[in-house]
């Protein structure tokens, strides 16, 4: 039933004592479909490959196990088959099969021998599952459904006469009509899926090369000896597979990574566990609509239209993070159920971004900051799930934004980028290449109703503080957050040092004051500040002082900027290029009169009026990173344009400072 095989000579034969294990050994001859030029060279018609078959009959197993015996000092290839009974369903037999090319030299003619080895290769795989069929059938015909479990014998067996114990082997591995090649316990797998057919990686996985296959093969396998837990699904170890180019070793690493990840942040319940915000429901723009043209899930997301600062600030890049995840994990399922409904792999969702509306505000540098390890999670643990990415209605800050974010982006998934700006989506050439007219939303002038919410600025009322953020009940993926918040009290001001190594270095900070009055200040100590915190006794206070009453201002520290008062509820952004090399210091005071001992003792009271409260983020850039880059903090109160502008011109001056609310 092999057409390449021709005869095979028995070497050897032996049973174990107990006529358990049944050993055969043969040298096989085969033909070789090679170009005769080929055949004359290497001085051969025929090639033999030495073959063990081990049949036990204890353990239910079949092992087959072949090697070329022909030009082994030039080429090894070596080929192991294994039927084994399905542990959870035993109507079911399992089917693992792996080879390995080893080429090292042919007279000049490797990459010819290849491509025959692969060819001859994937010809006699396709043979497998019709010659079990086969003898199947000639059992049934004879009569023959069931052999009996083996059981040891009372006393030795005298002979090797196979019939004695002896039935074909395809019987005994209980091969049925659905036969399985899921690799073993934890698969889930439908059970009208025929592993042992192409029809089952057609309709669940996709085309697969042999090589591919025995890739995941190979790596389902490995899963299931070492990892402790729920072995992860056929179509996700691929995504895998693929984002490392079927690089084994590296995939593995990857995939063990991911799971233990999952674990650690019980990821798997976050569908069940994870309830947005009402904040979130309402102020993120994003949501799913129907399918594209292809079957893939369609996730539509309206950034243009989102308040970043606003979300970051008010539910903190925890929550978003976990909001990101729950889309993925949601496009995970969405994408098993098409697969079902439309009876075709579909292993991706496609992503529609709308981004009219965006400007330089989304370009705020603790929003890209956060947008960046969103990114970085999501590619680690969510690999080939975008399928495609269409971007509607580019604005020309655009670009910039792409500069920033795409050197963080796999090359696979940039190439699944596609860009329209202006209204060069509609017609021919546009959407309607990749979603059916009825479903193109209304916004973007079809005639489907979208329910995806339309985002907004969010209130300010919204806003938390990192230790209320930090209070939620769940298990916490990052343990650090961009922005801080503090109070400030009269007589009690509080400062953050930032040392700066190099002059000309560039200072940013970005705040927002939720309650009060401020005084913000920029001093150079002379002097290393002793740390005062004076919320150790009620940590979500968050009030440090470092400019000791003792020291006398323009001798152990000087101002480098004049003093900026900020009113309640303003978002204030700037920068100041440093003169000098030392320690810098930003104070947030409570603005008004000196206090007397009586505000002193009111002001320390949790929930005074007399504190002032501020959220707040600094960061500290190199002179080349910073001066003429889109790296500026820019909020939806701030004049981005001209910030931008005097940055550029500003290596005029060795000290200057831009602010803009």
């Amino acid at each position: 039933l092999i057409p390449v095989f021709l005869d095979s000579e028995v070497l050897s034969d032996t049973w174990s004592e107990d006529g358990a294990v049944h050993t055969i050994q043969r040298s096989c001859k085969l033909s070789v479909d090679a170009p005769r030029l080929l055949k004359k060279i290497a001085g051969v018609e025929v090639v033999y490959f030495i073959q063990k078959n081990t049949l036990n009959w204890r353990e239910r197993t079949l092992l087959i196990e072949a090697h070329n015996e022909t030009f082994s000092n030039r080429v090894t290839v070596l080929e192991t088959c294994l039927y084994s009974v399905h542990p959870d369903n035993e109507s079911w037999t399992c089917f693992e099969q792996s080879a390995s090319l080893d080429i090292k030299s042919f007279f000049g003619f490797e990459s010819t021998v290849e491509k025959i080895a692969m060819k001859q290769y994937t010809a006699n795989i396709k043979r497998g599952k019709e010659i079990i069929e086969y003898y199947l059938s000639e059992l049934i015909s004879e009569g023959v459904t069931e052999i009996p479990r083996w059981t040891p014998p009372l006393q030795p067996p005298l002979s090797s006469d196979p019939y004695t114990i002896a039935a074909p082997t395809s019987t005994e591995l209980h091969t049925a009509s659905s036969s399985d090649i899921s690799l073993g316990a934890g698969s889930t797998e439908p059970a009208e899926g025929d592993k042992l057919d192409a029809d089952y990686i057609e309709r669940f996985l996709g085309q697969l090369t042999p090589i591919q296959e025995s890739c995941l093969i190979q790596l389902r396998a490995w899963l299931q000896q070492t990892h402790r837990g729920k072995i992860p699904k056929d179509e996700h170890i691929l995504r895998f597979l693929r984002a490392r180019d079927f690089n084994l070793e590296k995939a593995r690493d990857m995939l063990c990574q991911s799971l233990s990840w999952r674990k650690e942040f019980q990821v798997d319940t976050i569908l069940n566990s994870w309830m947005p915000p009402s904040c979130l429901q309402e102020y993120y723009a994003g949501g799913w609509h129907h399918q594209d043209s292809e079957g893939r899930p369609l996730y539509i997301l309206r950034l243009g239209q989102m308040d970043t600062k606003g979300l970051v600030k008010a539910l903190g890049e925890e929550a978003l993070l976990r909001h990101v995840l729950s889309i993925n994990e949601e496009g995970q399922k969405r994408c098993e159920e098409n697969t079902k409904i439309f009876g075709r792999p579909i292993t991706s969702w496609t992503c529609l971004v709308d981004l009219e509306g965006l400007n330089m505000r989304h370009l705020w540098r603790p929003g890209v900051k956060a947008l960046l390890r969103i990114i970085e999670v999501v590619e680690a643990n969510y690999p080939e799930t975008l399928g495609r990415l269409l971007i509607v209605r580019a604005p020309r800050v655009f670009p910039v934004l792409w500069t920033l974010v795409s050197p963080f982006i796999n090359e696979n998934t940039r190439q699944k980028f596609l860009v329209y700006s202006g209204s060069n989506y509609l017609g021919s050439g546009g959407l309607v290449d990749y979603i059916q007219s009825e479903i193109i939303p209304d916004f973007l002038g079809g005639d489907c109703l979208c329910e995806v919410p339309e985002g907004g600025q969010v209130p300010k009322s919204y806003y938390q503080t990192e230790v209320e953020l930090e209070n939620a009940d769940h298990i916490r993926l990052w343990t650090d957050t961009i922005y801080q918040s503090a109070q400030v009290f009269k007589g009690a001001p509080h400062e953050v040092m930032i040392e700066v190594v190099e002059e000309s270095s560039v200072i940013t900070w970005d705040f927002d004051i939720l309650r009060g009055d401020i005084v913000f200040n920029i001093f150079h100590s002379k002097r290393t500040p002793l740390r005062k915190d004076t919320s150790t006794a009620l940590p979500e206070l968050n009030n440090v002082q470092l400019i000791d009453r003792s020291w006398t201002l323009g001798v152990d520290y000087s101002m480098v900027e004049s003093p900026l008062t900020f009113r309640e509820g303003e978002s204030i952004q700037g920068s100041h290029i440093t003169r000098w090399p030392g320690l810098y210091i930003l104070q947030w005071k409570a603005y008004g009169s000196a206090p007397s001992r009586v505000d002193d003792v009111i002001s320390s009271l949790p929930g005074s009026a007399h504190t002032s409260k501020l959220m707040y983020y600094t960061e500290l850039l190199a002179s080349h990173d910073f001066r003429g880059s889109m790296t500026s903090l820019e909020s939806c109160h701030s004049g981005f344009s001209q910030l931008s502008g005097g940055t550029t011109s500003s290596s005029q001056s060795h000290g200057s400072s831009f602010i803009s609310r």
